[in-house]
């Protein structure tokens, strides 16, 4: 087979085999401490699915049930939500890294008072610290990764970070399992102590993975964005193509968002294409919580105990290779982000969620009518289908697409009003959804069949196709001509520096930019020159 190629700026550069290159492999290990962001927030919903099937912890918060229940799952939320102020300055002040520490120091906090609860009230406020500190460091974690990977993999890299929410949920589900023999509280206090280990391994860790160089360069400290660019991606060497292209074009997409945008909350609506990807940011956050599967998330028991499997070691069973075959099948889709487009994912996704409800639901209304056993059992099997489908696009894909397509200016502020809506989504789900559940049982399920038939038509009509496109240059597709400005400014200035360059590009482009480049005053560094004398 011959040598692959990747595209930047419009010019092509040979393909990167990560682990054989020692600064991405490098780079790619330690940002792993990094996803573990995700794997703790998958922990916090599998092992609360599990404590609701312990009999000592039942009996140790005196059997809650309905709103009690739901306000003990929601408060996370309630938590996350409460930090949302405080989200987007951390990441964008102090840094991608300070952002995930003080995240995870926060987050140790409440797992230590959550492990010695003496009562619901003390368990139910270290809840609510635990996810104040998650959407500080969930905050920072997608943002540090989307602006260090190498172009090549960013769509890979970037998915499987929210894919990890599985690897946490099934180190909690077979916990939970394993102490479920345990008599004492120990069979609760042990999963809830262990929820520790992400927050402590990214404490210990941060300090060796390197800051973002957008960051860095949107502070006015671009020797040291040019240094991380070079260190991540050409094993030091800042004089690489490749660095110099990514550099130049960073620096001056940031320059010109500054001089005619600004990074406040409104930008989100001021341009057509910043309100479409607003469209995409709101509705992402929705969909990937409010689609059914907080139903499994958080109340597996329930729906399990509505079609006839009450024993709790089987319910534990079917929830921790639940959570094996979701880890496996999500990291596999995120090897066909790239292959098969965003938009396409997404429809396929949505489509087989939505036959895959309807089935689930007519199943659990004929158990309901005659208690067909063969009905029950199909239930459980459409839950793994159900998945299947989720996790195509919705699992990893939710954080990589937001992150993506949002200029730098407001990239933070975006990812939180996206994590704004999944909260939001999540305080609905782990309040309401064992009350309805509890009240009207399968015919509740119906309720899901409809709205996921309006998810596909707004994921028909909004969602764009960034298939194979440089991080800087993905404004292209939402603004159009007006890229030239602000976030898409990078699409026309590496055509600019690829005509410099002798490389591929046309000089309408090039004098296009150069007028807008005059007009505010910005100076282009000689990339072709920097090379040629390396």
């Amino acid at each position: 087979m011959g040598q692959g190629y990747f595209e930047l700026a419009g010019r092509q550069f040979p393909s990167v085999t990560w682990y054989k290159d020692p600064a991405l492999r490098k780079t790619y290990i330690i940002l792993m401490f990094v996803v573990l962001t995700s794997a703790t927030n998958g922990y916090d919903g599998s092992m609360m699915n599990g404590l609701q099937t312990l009999t000592a912890w039942q009996d140790h918060f005196n059997h809650p049930t309905g709103g009690k229940i739901g306000i003990l799952n929601a408060i996370m939320a309630i938590g996350s939500l409460a930090a949302i102020p405080f989200v987007p300055y951390a990441a964008d002040f102090l840094g991608r890294r300070m952002g995930i520490l003080i995240g995870c120091i926060i987050m140790l906090i409440g797992v230590v008072l959550q492990s010695v609860s003496a009562n619901f009230g003390m368990f139910l406020g270290a809840r609510f610290l635990i996810g104040f500190g998650v959407a500080i460091a969930h905050g920072a974690s997608p943002l540090l990764i989307t602006e260090l990977v190498h172009p090549q993999h960013r769509a890979i890299f970037t998915t499987i970070y929210n894919t990890t929410w599985y690897a946490g949920s099934i180190v909690a589900a077979w916990l939970t399992y394993g102490t479920d023999h345990i008599t004492s509280n120990w069979s609760w206090r042990i999963p809830t102590i262990v929820q520790a280990a992400p927050s402590l391994i990214q404490i210990m860790f941060i300090w060796f993975v390197p800051e973002s160089p957008r960051w860095y360069i949107a502070q006015g400290k671009e020797e040291k964005g040019l240094q991380v660019l070079g260190n991540v991606h050409a094993n030091g060497n800042v004089n690489d193509e490749l660095v110099q292209l990514e550099y130049v074009e960073i620096r001056d997409t940031i320059r010109l968002e500054k001089e005619l945008e600004s990074n406040g909350w409104l930008e989100l609506i001021k341009t057509k294409g910043n309100r479409r990807r607003l469209i995409i940011l709101l509705s992402a956050g929705l969909f990937s919580q409010w689609s059914g599967n907080g139903l499994v998330s958080y109340y597996i028991n329930k729906v399990l105990n509505n079609i006839g499997y009450t024993d709790t070691l089987t319910q534990n069973l079917i929830n921790g290779v639940l959570q094996i075959f979701n880890l496996f099948t999500a990291v596999i889709a995120c090897f066909f982000v790239d292959k098969v487009g965003r938009r396409k994912l997404f429809l396929i996704s949505t489509t087989g969620m939505l036959l895959t409800f309807i089935s689930w639901t007519i199943c659990s209304a004929r158990f309901a009518i005659d208690g067909s056993k063969s009905a029950a059992n199909a239930v459980v099997g459409f839950i793994y289908i159900y998945y299947f489908f989720y996790n195509i696009a919705w699992s990893g894909m939710l954080v990589g697409y937001t992150a993506e397509i949002l200029p730098y200016n407001i990239r933070a502020k975006g990812l939180t009003v996206m994590f704004l809506m999944v909260d939001a989504a999540l305080f609905f789900n782990q309040y309401v959804n064992p009350i309805a559940l509890d009240n009207i049982g399968w015919k509740y399920y119906i309720v899901y069949c409809v709205w996921l038939g309006i998810e596909l038509a707004v994921v028909y009509f909004f969602y764009v196709e960034t298939r194979n496109t440089p991080l800087e240059e993905i404004a292209k597709h939402f603004d159009g001509d007006q890229a030239l400005l602000g976030g898409g400014a990078a699409t026309q200035k590496g055509l600019t520096l690829a005509t410099e360059m002798g490389l591929d590009g046309t000089v309408s482009h090039v004098h296009a930019l150069d007028e807008k480049r005059h007009s505010v005053g910005i100076e282009v560094e000689d990339v072709a020159s920097k090379h040629n004398t390396q």
